[in-house]
């Protein structure tokens, strides 16, 4: 079968369009045909190296997927050759505590498909395996890009949003980047539970496609003070929750912007790792710093049953064959996108 393959760490000239072997499928893994897989930031990590973190190599990227049944393992039964599915992104041992309580993101062993697993072992390929309990039958509702985009960046922002910061009707709701991917659900979810979302963005295409979304406040980080607009937004008050995933740059900015008594929940840091926190801020005013890290299978069970109603919708950005991945990370690095980039595999 034809993958993007990753042999080390380096520009875009490393990602390679090449043959792989055919997954083998294990007594408790799906095989499956990809009709579509996304693209996350975590592919751009893979790629370039992320401090911490070893790459499995060869790799092959891609946390996201959709598409049909090839084969079942001997323990499988919830699924058949045929049917129509979409991966969960985390995986767990599915024996420890944690996993026995349901809180898989806390289990030693969980990891992100397609950006901790290896070799040879993510969406973006022909065909790929995944363990039984990862695998989620299809919305009919959504097309194959759809379903191959929403899955991460929907359990990203429904844990951070839902169950980490537990947003309420009238809280207002800083969301960093609310054009990406996180950030267009995170819209979504805040008028889901009439909370109020301030999106932050840099292009006026941005600002447009994020009020669509439904953000009550638009702030364009390149000509406004963000700080200043959310003095006058809360009336000075600031903001209830902060959602964000940039990280150095912006959370200083982050921390100001918080009312007293207010949460920051934060997924990552495209900008860098190392931020500065004034420790009297967190004690004085009494915040609350909030870690999270993609979900749980209930959690995107949960967020999908609004998929169904219509009540949250995909938003992509790029669909492009997969030999283009190379494209699609400069698209990605660059910020030109809104929503999420879908690579779609020639078929055999």
């Amino acid at each position: 079968m034809k993958a993007i393959v990753l042999a080390e760490h380096g520009s875009t000239s490393v990602l390679k369009y090449q043959d792989v072997p055919l997954p083998r499928v294990g007594p408790n893994e799906v095989l499956f045909k990809v009709k579509a897989t996304g693209a996350n930031f975590v592919d751009v990590w893979a790629r370039k190296g992320m401090p911490g973190q070893n790459i499995i190599f060869p790799h092959i990227s891609g946390s996201d997927a959709a598409g049909i049944v090839e084969e079942i393992g001997s323990e499988v039964t919830h699924v058949s050759a045929g049917d129509e599915i979409v991966v969960h992104p985390t995986l767990s041992c599915r024996m420890c505590e944690a996993c026995a309580r349901g809180n898989e993101t806390l289990c030693k062993e969980s990891k992100v498909w397609g950006f901790q697993t290896g070799p040879h072992n993510g969406g973006q390929a022909q065909y790929a395996v995944v363990p039984k309990y990862n695998v989620i039958q299809k919305l009919s509702r959504l097309t194959w890009e759809e379903a191959g985009s929403i899955n991460l960046v929907l359990l990203t922002a429904w844990r951070m949003l839902v169950h980490r910061a537990k947003v309420k009707p009238g809280d207002h709701v800083l969301i960093w980047g609310a054009a990406g991917g996180v950030g267009t659900m995170a819209i979504q979810i805040c008028r889901l539970f009439n909370a109020i979302p301030v999106a932050v963005v840099g292009s006026e295409e941005k600002l447009r496609r994020a009020h669509e979304l439904g953000a009550a406040h638009l702030i364009d980080r390149h000509n406004q003070d963000v700080g200043a607009e959310i003095r006058r937004i809360t009336e000075r008050k600031g903001v209830d929750i902060v959602i964000e995933h940039t990280g150095q740059q912006t959370f200083p900015t982050s921390i100001r912007s918080l009312k007293w008594g207010g949460t920051l929940v934060t997924c990552g840091a495209t900008t860098g790792f190392d931020a500065s926190v004034d420790i009297r801020q967190l004690w004085n005013r009494q915040l609350q710093l909030l870690g999270s890290h993609m979900g749980n299978k209930s959690d995107l069970l949960e967020a999908l049953r609004y998929v169904e109603r219509g009540e949250i919708s995909p938003v992509i950005s790029h669909i492009l064959p997969l030999e283009e991945v190379a494209r699609g990370h400069d698209l990605i690095e660059n910020a030109s996108t809104i929503g999420k980039i879908v690579y779609i595999p020639t078929t055999s």
